[in-house]
């Protein structure tokens, strides 16, 4: 099977079946034709997950392509912006028509789930690793930037922390626990969920934000450096799970809430004015957020327990780090 039967089969009947409003051309040509929405600005990230470094390479890949598109919908939500398209680039070690046809249901799935239309993308021979680009609507304005944080603004996040390293240690058999909590975290690391609904709650609200894709503490130090402040987080308001709470080692359970990754949860910076409008999105059951923190003068990431600070073996995960 050759590269443009292997799109014909596997990508472009989707397209066919379910058009997307502002494709004007989508696979098949050199470029796909896009027709920007008015008034509205285009967002746009890409992200590679290679086998083995982001996922376990004999994987169901009906879970990888939900894990793949899913995690870069996550940086359209830190940004309030609204999906659109998305184009795909394959490195395959062979053509399984198989593993072909259990990724393209998955990944599909979660572009219907979320109204984003693959428009376009490549195919070629390697070691197994995948590339989404994905492009977002959001008015200018509105847009969460990282570079919005005041001193004095509460630091909050979505949720629950540390699903998605104790997931991967569940997946690793690093971590043994009752069977709906395993079943629960593993979900958690192939299907995380992009709080794009959360995201449309906070626009006009949070000052800025980001998805945790490599650690809370890593990840907030980014809006530090963007908005030129310092962090404390406060340990002991962190948000964990119930699967998390069952580990009974509450000390592994706020380090990799802290510092474990691949939660894909939004950490977002609130001013004092506008927290009794998040506050009542909270009480009206919309929102699911804690404050764990605030912004101060200075720079850089700190962590507290009870007033004493709080040390970490590791801040985050680090790309090219051979640890």
């Amino acid at each position: 099977m050759n590269e443009f039967e292997l799109i014909r089969q596997f990508f472009l009947r989707e397209q066919a079946e379910n058009p997307q409003a502002g494709v004007v051309l989508g696979i098949g040509d050199d470029c796909a034709l896009l027709q920007p929405l008015p008034d509205k600005q285009l967002a746009v990230s890409v992200d590679t997950l290679v086998a083995d470094v982001h996922f376990p390479a004999d994987a169901d890949p009906e879970q990888i392509a939900e894990r793949a598109l899913r995690v870069n919908l996550s940086d359209l939500a830190a940004m309030g912006a609204d999906p659109q398209w998305f184009t795909l680039a394959l490195t395959l070690p062979n053509v399984d028509e198989n593993w072909l046809r259990s990724f393209s249901r998955g990944l599909f799935r979660v572009a219907r789930e979320f109204n984003c239309a693959l428009v376009g993308g490549d195919t070629t021979a390697g070691p197994l690793s995948i590339t989404v680009q994905v492009m977002g609507a959001v008015t200018p304005h509105l847009a969460m930037r990282r570079d919005g944080a005041s001193p004095g603004d509460y630091v909050m996040v979505t949720h629950c922390l540390g699903d998605g390293a104790a997931g991967l240690a569940v997946i690793q058999n690093r971590l043994h626990l009752a069977a709906e909590h395993e079943t629960y975290l593993r979900d958690r690391f192939y299907r995380p969920q992009p709080r794009l609904y959360e995201a449309g709650l906070l626009r006009g609200l949070a000052s800025a934000a980001l998805d945790i894709s490599d650690g809370l503490v890593a990840d907030l130090g980014h809006i530090c450096a963007a908005s030129d402040l310092a962090a404390v987080i406060d340990v002991e308001n962190l948000p964990l799970s119930p699967a998390l709470q069952a580990m009974n080692d509450l000390d592994q359970a706020r380090h990799w809430a802290l510092a474990g990754g691949d939660d894909y949860e939004l950490c977002f910076t609130v001013a004092p004015e506008k927290l009794p409008e998040v506050a009542m999105l909270i009480a009206q059951g919309k929102l699911v957020a804690t404050v764990i923190g605030e912004m101060f003068p200075g720079r850089g990431v700190s962590c507290e327990l009870r007033g004493e600070p709080f040390k970490l073996t590791r801040q985050g995960y680090q790309h090219f780090s051979h640890e």
